[in-house]
């Protein structure tokens, strides 16, 4: 009897001091990440966060779009966020981001590499390099397409050649259902090629079909990376793995980008059929049926203008822009951002009611068709 209740008090001991060690450890996590998440005086205000995860389960990263737009309303056009480890400030709004890119443009200047990015380019290429990296990569990438033919009509013709090849290529399909996205890509991604590699790839070719899929891949896989780490810039920044990151920043940005804005603008063309059939009848009475159209037709399609501009207002394919660190400790619309530790977002979202608002406005011009007015 005796030894049986000695063997409770010991197994009840020993609970109560396992218990009381879980609890002492959670307590000083918890500390920790209080302290660590401590933000200073006239910090930017944000929604309530959890303990090591912040707001990441408040945010639905489908829709971030409506998540930004309710926090927005509630914090105003500067608030902030906790994703996991990074401190995440947005600004919203045209002329705070203005001001952040003019009068505060030194103070934001480096870019924020996820963890993707990290491991495939590291402090290398045109798009997440910071410092004498991408000054060098810049400059260097800069006079090199313009030996090649960027801003020349050399450019256009290149342009113009691959609009025919894909036309050809949607033709073929007969006036059936398609999903045009690769076909899109392939037709981007064939201009680049033909200004860095001097040659383009065809629809059916396989293995540039699943380079265009990776890509594909590696933009989704961006996005969806929050971990910020750093590496130390080099002596310089001309050497092979550093000719090929800027070649791949170059078939991302300029691939994914205009591919997007493409597919929109198919998307919007389907959707307000009216618009459709002006910018139609503008083609047809400026360009015809004989001739491709060119840059210099733009100064007589004001509305076909305005209907390019208003799609990539509209189909806003980089929203959030690409991250930017704070180098050092800013004040923004009263609030303080300390250096070092901060992320900061450019909220480009648009107002959801919004549909073709810009158009109207052509009809000010003089070369305006009657149509447009309606």
């Amino acid at each position: 009897m005796i030894a049986s209740l000695s063997s409770l008090v010991t197994s009840f001991w020993a609970a109560l001091h396992l218990r009381t060690l879980l609890l002492a450890a959670v307590t000083f996590l918890f500390l920790v990440n209080m302290l660590r998440s401590r933000h200073p005086k006239n910090y930017p205000p944000g929604p309530w966060r959890l303990p090591f995860m912040g707001n990441f389960f408040q945010i639905d990263f489908e829709q971030r779009h409506l998540v930004l737009q309710q926090f927005v309303k509630k914090y105003g056009n500067v608030f902030s966020l906790e994703l996991g480890r990074s401190s995440v400030v947005v600004v919203s709004g045209l002329p705070l981001i203005k001001k952040m890119f003019t009068h505060l443009d030194q103070n934001f200047v480096n870019r924020f590499l996820s963890p993707v990015r990290e491991r495939i380019t590291g402090n290398n290429g045109l798009i997440g390099s910071n410092g004498q990296t991408w000054k060098e990569q810049r400059r260097f990438a800069l006079m090199t397409l313009r030996n090649f033919g960027l801003g020349k009509k050399s450019l256009e013709q290149r342009m113009q050649e691959e609009a025919y090849h894909l036309v050809e290529a949607i033709g073929e399909e007969g006036g059936q259902p398609l999903d045009p996205h690769l076909k899109i890509n392939n037709a981007v991604s064939n201009i680049i090629c033909s200004v860095t590699f001097g040659e383009r790839f065809e629809y059916e070719d396989c293995q540039f079909q699943e380079l265009l899929k990776l890509l594909d891949e590696a933009m989704h896989l961006q996005g969806s990376s929050s971990e910020v780490l750093h590496y130390p810039d080099r002596t310089t920044s001309f050497n092979e793995e550093n000719l090929i990151c800027s070649t791949l920043d170059l078939f991302l940005a300029g691939t994914e980008t205009t591919s997007t804005t493409l597919r929109w603008a198919l998307l919007y063309m389907t959707v307000y059929p009216e618009i459709q059939e002006n910018v139609q009848a503008e083609i047809d009475r400026v360009v015809g049926h004989k001739r491709q159209v060119s840059l210099s037709d733009r100064d007589s399609m004001p509305y076909t203008n305005a209907v390019i501009h208003e799609v990539q207002r509209m189909g806003n394919i980089i929203p959030l822009n690409v991250p930017r660190e704070v180098t050092v400790d800013t004040k923004l619309d009263g609030f303080h951002l300390p250096k070092e530790r901060e992320l900061v977002l450019e909220n480009n979202w648009l107002d959801l009611s919004c549909s073709f608002s810009s158009l109207p406005l052509c009809k000010d011009l003089p070369s305006s068709p009657q149509s447009m007015r309606s």
